[in-house]
């Protein structure tokens, strides 16, 4: 049995992770479990999975964990930050399931990138912050890299074994790929009229028409920001060029992505819209095992559609892939100014359609540099972050 880290235990992915483990008792003993302040729900999971190891971020719902596992006699050791780097470094971990939402979840999977570990990459920011610095820690380390986000994994399955082998280094060209289509839905605002856009609300927009997701990925969902998000993922685990990579509605999201080939040929991942499904490949690496989801029904599907995006209906997916191709820091610049845009109209702060405006607002403020640290990262996300604050503070009208 593998030591399994799940970090974003009590999330989406989490829920997922564990799900599979569930119906693999065998293959992985849950060593670690790490979230953000959800008290009760990891207290449940340390009654069901008796790791060795539990962390919070937040110290208050750490300290209130600790006293709920002594109370009912459970032996979980809760971490610190600090011991929870080292434990993702050490021989006590073998895989790790990397699912922390947004730039939070940069500094832990890149402790156990560095550790050479077997990386579950479900954090798309960790690549879209750092890009290069990333693949080539990777490399460097040694790490096996299995990408999670259905569409890249989708595009994964539907490569060669070649190319599978060289994730952040593939030559597509020599392998004969001419371009990685990636699907997304559209959500649930696909075929809304653009003049209602600043009448949508939270409510309407978490509503994910396919997939079962937490708040803020299904704001970025419905912005297509968060497919801008994949787009640049993307081009770092596959070293993609502009012309090597498409984004195509697929509103069913039945088709999860596409390879294209040179000889005319399109493979892609089908399945239904489950993130146990990727998850349970990761998981099992060479062997396909259980996932708990139920095969896919070709007959309850009336047809397949695709559909250019619109950017006047997408703005943030435009910005994405335009940041994309100015450097790390600008995507860093993206993802952090989305990220407090996000949570801002989660706050009903700002309209719907403001969250592009402020992205972009921030965005225009950037004075290109060569990134060649972490640190130097970490100082763009927290000068856009406050950028991006600054800008809601002052007010926005759309």
């Amino acid at each position: 049995m593998k030591n399994l880290a799940v970090l974003g235990a009590t999330g989406s992915i989490g829920d997922s992770t564990l799900s599979v483990c569930r119906q693999n008792p065998t293959l992985y003993n849950v060593q670690f479990l790490y979230a953000a302040s959800n008290v009760q729900k990891m207290l449940a999971l340390c009654i069901e999975f008796t790791p060795q190891y539990v962390a919070l971020a937040n110290t208050e719902a750490s300290a209130q964990l600790n006293k709920q596992l002594q109370d009912h006699n459970l032996t979980c050791q809760v971490l610190n930050e600090n011991d929870v780097l080292a434990l993702l470094g050490s021989e006590q971990i073998d895989s790790v399931m990397a699912a922390i939402v947004g730039a939070a979840g940069l500094k832990t999977t890149l402790a156990a990138v560095h550790a050479g570990k077997e990386i579950f990459l479900a954090n798309k920011e960790s690549l879209v912050m750092s890009g290069a610095l990333f693949i080539e820690a990777v490399k460097a380390s040694g790490a096996k890299l299995w990408p999670v986000d259905s569409e890249h994994n989708a595009i994964f399955q539907s490569m060669s074994a070649s190319l599978q082998e060289t994730i952040g280094h593939c030559d597509l060209k020599e392998a004969g790929v001419s371009k990685i289509l990636l699907t997304g839905s559209g959500g649930p605002f696909l075929n809304k009229d653009l003049g209602e856009f600043s009448d949508i609300t939270p409510a309407a927009a978490i509503k994910h028409p396919n997939w079962s997701m937490g708040p803020k990925i299904s704001i970025d969902s419905a912005t297509m920001m968060n497919k801008g998000l994949e787009y640049i993922e993307a081009k770092w685990l596959f070293n993609a060029n502009k012309e090597q990579l498409q984004v195509i509605i697929h509103p069913q999201s039945v088709i999860h992505s596409m390879v294209q080939y040179q000889d005319g040929s399109v493979i892609s991942q089908m399945g239904n819209p489950d993130m146990r499904v990727p998850i349970a490949h990761v998981m099992g690496g060479e062997k396909r095992i259980k996932s708990g989801v139920d095969n896919f029904d070709f007959f309850s599907t009336n047809d397949f559609s695709f559909v250019a995006p619109d950017f006047n209906r997408y703005p943030c997916l435009k910005l994405a892939i335009d940041a994309c191709y100015q450097g790390q820091h600008a995507t860093t610049t993206l993802n952090a100014a989305n990220e407090i845009a996000v949570q801002a109209f989660l706050d009903e702060r700002i309209s719907f359609p403001a969250i592009a405006v402020v992205v972009e607002e921030v965005l225009n403020q950037l004075t290109p540099q060569k990134i060649s640290t972490i640190d130097e990262l970490l100082l763009i996300d927290k000068i856009a972050r406050q950028s991006a604050a600054d800008i809601i503070n002052r007010g926005i009208t759309c």
